[in-house]
């Protein structure tokens, strides 16, 4: 209510009610002009009312909840489902225009301040998380790799004589197709083993540089979050050879946001060379549903130009998630979170590291990834090359989720590429091995579960392999809980 429908209620009920009533809702206002005024993430987190007063607020400037709106065109915000539209607290619209997706839009105020007020928000946790000097950011509805492909298709326009893009590779599937879908031929620069790790050969990168022309390279494709083994790229390095060549470079920084180690590559990449932008998740960084990511940069310009080679308008579901997300957390709850999780990191390792000991396998030595890490599987590979896959299917019935197991020899095509060794990142890597990775919103308890059950796999493995051998040829790779799961989780991980 405005002054005016407080000054009337005094008519109706005490005034010293009502003026008491008022400032219980200045409270709420103060709070809403300040992020209006500073674009900055507060401090604290709101409370659910507060949060509830600002997005209807926000949602009234919106023409299709006007109450005298007469709307005669073909997409006026009408919605069939009551539910649909309470869901998306009647944000409708969507955001951006059809030219530019951070553009105003003159039907859906609300909507375009949503969509300015959560960039800046987000543009404020990459600084506080370590890239101090991004110029601009924005939310695009599109999750990781349709990103990087936005990325990729922006860069055609400035060097239409490009053809290639060089991956040092990543053994995940959409970050090698976002470059397929562009249009760009990968040139697959294959990483060195360094101890346990899988580390960036720079000297193939400039090498391949110089052999196919800076002119012909689109850009470097580099990744900072990864699966242990593979560890973040040299990304300072690679900065430095593309400022020197002239070449563009575009980083996955998938997951990154949560790793400070992650964020300090890419501040300083950008400090000594050159990082035209970095995309990261919003799923995967700020726990909100799949959907949304964020195109970062330093250079102001080139960000917008990314921006503007979206076609059309976009949802404004996943902005509205990390606006909601961010000011229930605040900048404290946030960086709370990212505290958190680098001490289940340590706590995940230290787990790791004595079960592993208990069967006689051993902990990678990855120091450089900062999220994930990797057990070896050996002496069980070594009795039977199914007992990877099995290990597995086992934990899959066991609702174990995010856990990789890596067999050795796997090969994979992927859009018309092959890839021996794939989820290895390299074609013979020395052993088999089991992922996991302790990411934001990891808990104490799930850890625990998560070793409990590991070990239950690892004991019932084991039996049946001395089983096997005291046996008379009884085949132990044969024998799975449920055939029909573990047929499931191979589709999985395909």
């Amino acid at each position: 209510m405005n002054r005016e429908s407080f000054a009337a209620s005094e008519r109706l009920v005490s005034p010293a009610y009502v003026r008491q009533g008022c400032e219980a809702r200045r409270s709420h206002e103060h709070l809403i002009r300040l992020l209006l005024e500073k674009g900055k993430c507060p401090e604290e987190g709101w409370d659910e009312t507060t949060l509830e007063l600002f997005l209807h607020e926000l949602a009234v400037m919106d023409s299709n909840n006007f109450l005298s709106n007469c709307g005669v065109g073909e997409r006026e915000g009408r919605v069939a489902s009551a539910l649909v539209a309470r869901r998306h607290y009647r944000f409708i619209h969507g955001i951006g225009r059809s030219g530019d997706i951070s553009a105003v839009q003159p039907k859906a105020a609300g909507s375009s301040l949503l969509n300015r007020i959560t960039n800046s928000l987000v543009l404020d946790i990459i600084k506080l998380a370590g890239v101090h000097s991004v110029a601009n950011c924005f939310v695009v509805p599109m999750a990781t790799g349709m990103s990087l492909t936005l990325c990729f298709l922006t860069l055609r326009h400035k060097r239409p004589k490009a053809k290639y893009i060089l991956w040092p590779r990543i053994d995940q599937k959409s970050c090698f197709k976002s470059m397929i879908t562009a249009g760009f031929e990968p040139v697959v620069i294959e990483n060195v083993l360094e101890g346990d790790e899988l580390r960036t050969d720079l000297r193939a990168v400039e090498a391949k540089i110089q052999e196919l022309g800076p002119d012909s390279v689109l850009c470097v494709h580099s990744t900072t979050s990864c699966f242990a083994p593979r560890v973040p790229d040299r990304v300072k390095e690679l900065a430095v050879i593309c400022a020197n060549y002239g070449v563009p470079h575009i980083v996955n920084n998938a997951y990154g946001v949560q790793s400070s180690k992650c964020m300090h590559l890419i501040q300083q990449g950008a400090r000594v060379g050159r990082i035209d932008a970095f995309v990261q998740s919003l799923d995967k960084n700020f726990m909100v549903p799949v959907g949304g990511a964020i195109i970062a940069g330093f250079n102001d310009t080139f960000i917008q130009e990314i921006s503007k080679m979206y076609p059309g308008r976009a949802s404004a579901s996943p902005s509205l998630d990390v606006l909601i997300t961010l000011l229930s957390l605040g900048s404290s709850g946030y960086k709370k979170l990212l505290k958190e999780r680098k001490e289940m990191f340590s706590y995940l390792s230290s787990q790791l590291e004595k079960l592993s000991e208990a069967y006689n396998e051993r902990l990678l030595h990855t120091p450089h990834n900062p999220i994930s890490l990797a057990v070896t599987l050996g002496t069980f590979d070594e009795h039977c090359d199914k007992a990877v896959t099995q290990l597995g299917s086992m934990l899959f019935t066991r609702q174990v989720s995010g856990a990789r197991v890596v067999p050795l020899g796997s090969v994979k095509t992927v859009s018309g590429y092959t890839f021996r060794g794939f989820m290895s990142h390299t074609n013979n890597y020395p052993c088999a091995y089991l992922n996991a990775a302790s990411a934001i919103g990891m808990t104490t308890q799930d850890v625990d579960l998560f070793i409990k059950r590991l070990d239950k796999c690892l004991k019932t493995l084991r039996k049946e392999q001395s089983q096997e051998a005291d046996g008379p040829g009884v085949d132990s790779c044969d024998k799975t809980e449920d055939a029909d799961i573990e047929m499931i989780f191979k589709l999985e991980n395909a």
